[in-house]
């Protein structure tokens, strides 16, 4: 079974990307209004209503904005790891939040028999951030945004994904010179922080695999990266492949992407 995904919306602005799979239709976080979210699912010709899940990668709120209101008005299931809601209901970031299931690292979730979703652990300055693997019984896709640093376990992870959606969030040089305080410059760049064109490129080369179908490069900062440069770090990784055919897609904060079938 093929499972396909848009991006909705990718960038510091925020974060929102739809998953879909035989009869199952999943939003992988909502970091932009309610409003947009249901504006960009109906241009793909989805009804809003129909979505059976919303999975969040970690509390930030470029990642969580729309959430507390999308479910709220759809009575959409949310999917969370415990620490990650403890912190937002907390923090009260969405307000109410009634219909949750929590996850755990590594236990894989089934909905609908459709697909199978396994959280898996990143590097970043949240509480108990994320990554995700979406399967089926013959395609596997891996969402990784918001990570300062990819070790072995993730690489493991994403091993073998027919696609895959990876940050490349940022370039040193735009980064070091730009207007950002010392201190957030520090963050973007350490190792809970976001990753590097030239990190993420390294990325890519450990998981390129002849049947990569397509690679999407999201997360791109308007402030600290040019989508021109990600996408020139991403393509000098498959220049070297021999009859690479994985096709690559700068993912945008305003446009949804075209509709991605693994």
């Amino acid at each position: 079974m093929n499972i396909s995904l848009c991006t909705l919306a990718s960038g510091s602005d925020g974060n929102s990307m739809y998953i879909t799979a035989g009869q199952t239709r999943l939003l992988v976080d909502i970091g932009i209004s309610g409003k947009r979210v249901i504006e960009g699912l109906l241009k793909i010709n989805v009804d809003p209503q129909t979505i059976d899940a919303i999975f969040i990668t970690h509390e930030h709120m470029d990642h969580i904005k729309g959430v507390g209101i999308f479910s709220r008005k759809f009575g959409t299931p949310i999917y969370v790891t415990e620490k990650t809601l403890k912190y937002i209901l907390q923090k009260n970031l969405i307000g109410q939040l009634t219909n949750i299931n929590l996850i755990k690292i590594f236990e894989p979730v089934i909905i609908n028999g459709d697909i199978q979703i396994k959280a898996f652990q990143i590097s970043h300055d949240a509480v108990d951030p994320v990554g995700y693997i979406f399967k089926t019984q013959t395609k596997k896709i891996g969402v990784l945004t918001d990570c300062g640093l990819v070790d072995n376990n993730v690489i493991n992870e994403l091993d073998n994904c027919d696609g895959i959606v990876l940050e490349f969030n940022h370039e040193p040089n735009i980064l070091e010179v730009g207007h950002y305080p010392y201190f957030l410059k520090r963050r973007i760049a350490s190792n809970l922080g976001h990753l590097s064109n030239d990190a993420a490129a390294i990325v890519l080369e450990k998981l390129y695999h002849k049947n990569l179908k397509w690679a999407i490069l999201a997360h791109i900062s308007k402030e600290n990266n040019i989508p021109e440069l990600a996408y020139l770090s991403a393509q000098r990784i498959l220049e070297n492949k021999v009859n690479s055919n994985t096709r690559l897609y700068v993912a945008q904060s305003k446009k949804l992407s075209p509709i991605f079938i693994a």
